[in-house]
């Protein structure tokens, strides 16, 4: 008895089974083809995102992370790359260092005990923000460049780093003024390496509009020890010296250096192609900027106002020299920067 029970129960299951087959080879083709589809698609957003990373070694590299890429110079960390940050809305560079290690722009954030904490968020690193775009404020962090998308991902050729992003301009209650387009290139020199930033403002329905204050521009925070405080010397193409005889000049260039032979520094460089020459706003604690933007505020004429119509467009261009010589020929470095961003 019970093996006709055992028997009649096999035979059920298999007669219940029979009747599954068809629903269960349904099942299966549905899984497969969901499969199938969901692999696709992850391939496809794996080519329209950033590569994870290069290979290190000579050269330059670079690994991405959530929010960031980290930039390696033949096998050593230079720069970080941060596209994503609540604290600092805004796409920037920070802690850039040279490749034996000396860290040139100050820590961010800043450690307090070792750097002073003041402008902890604004002052990230090397950064391009705007007091003043239809009276929102993208340099206190009041307004945001929300981060898009990689238009470019990182690639590596002929001996440079090259990327681009788009940013949206949100204002503090969360509408959009336009779009920011983001290129970058970072390329070796003999004593450091160079990053060139070229910005475009897009409209859309309504004008971008660039109002008049210090802070407008590229800006960079250097190294606590090279401050001007702590013996550190900021200089321009002018011949001028110092954070107070170079403020408010216009230049093609300013540096802003430590002393000594272990001491690095930053020579940023605005584009002779740029609408009209930068005012500088340089400060003896560490903080130096290129500010085309700001003629009133800058004591140099009648209140700025910068306009994109509706549908147009309008770019500009900057190049920040991480070196490790206060005697570098900064001329010299000043016809190399036109010269790529002629090309």
């Amino acid at each position: 008895m019970k093996r006709a029970i055992v028997c009649m129960d096999v035979t059920k299951r298999t007669d219940n089974q029979r009747k599954q087959r068809p629903a269960v080879f349904a099942f299966f083709v549905s899984f497969a083809v969901g499969l199938t589809t969901f692999l696709l698609s992850q391939s496809t957003n794996a080519a329209e995102s950033t590569p994870a990373s290069t290979a290190s070694g000579e050269g330059f590299g670079f690994d991405e992370q959530e929010n960031q890429i980290h930039i390696s110079l033949n096998g050593k960390p230079i720069v970080d790359f941060v596209f994503r940050d609540d604290k600092t809305p805004r796409p920037y560079f920070a802690n850039a260092r040279l490749v034996n290690g000396l860290q040139v722009t100050r820590n961010h954030p800043p450690i307090e005990g070792v750097d002073a904490i003041d402008h902890a968020t604004m002052h990230p690193g090397i950064w391009l923000a705007f007091g003043d775009i239809n009276g929102q404020d993208f340099w206190r962090n009041k307004a945001a460049m929300k981060h898009l998308r990689f238009a470019s991902a990182p690639k590596v050729a002929d001996e440079r780093l090259t990327f681009a992003t788009e940013c949206r301009l949100m204002t503090s209650d969360g509408q959009s003024l336009g779009l920011m387009a983001n290129d970058f290139t970072l390329t070796a020199r003999p004593h450091g390496w160079l990053l060139v930033w070229s910005a475009e403002f897009r409209a859309d329905q309504q004008p971008i509009i660039f109002g008049d204050q210090e802070e407008m521009g590229f800006g960079a925070r250097v190294a606590t020890p090279f401050t001007e405080k702590n013996g550190g010397l900021i200089r321009s193409s002018t011949g001028k010296q110092t954070a107070k005889q170079t403020w408010g000049q216009t230049a093609n260039w300013c540096d802003y250096s430590g002393a000594g032979p272990q001491s690095g520094g930053i020579m940023l460089m605005a584009s002779p192609n740029n609408f009209r020459k930068s005012w500088w706003h340089n400060r003896n604690y560490g903080f130096f900027a290129a500010n085309p933007f700001g003629r009133k505020a800058m004591k140099q004429g009648e209140v700025s106002s910068v306009s994109i119509a509706p549908g147009n467009s309008m770019r500009i261009t900057f190049g920040a020299l991480i070196h490790d010589d206060h005697n570098l020929d900064h001329d010299a470095e000043f016809d190399t920067f036109k010269q790529l961003i002629s090309n």
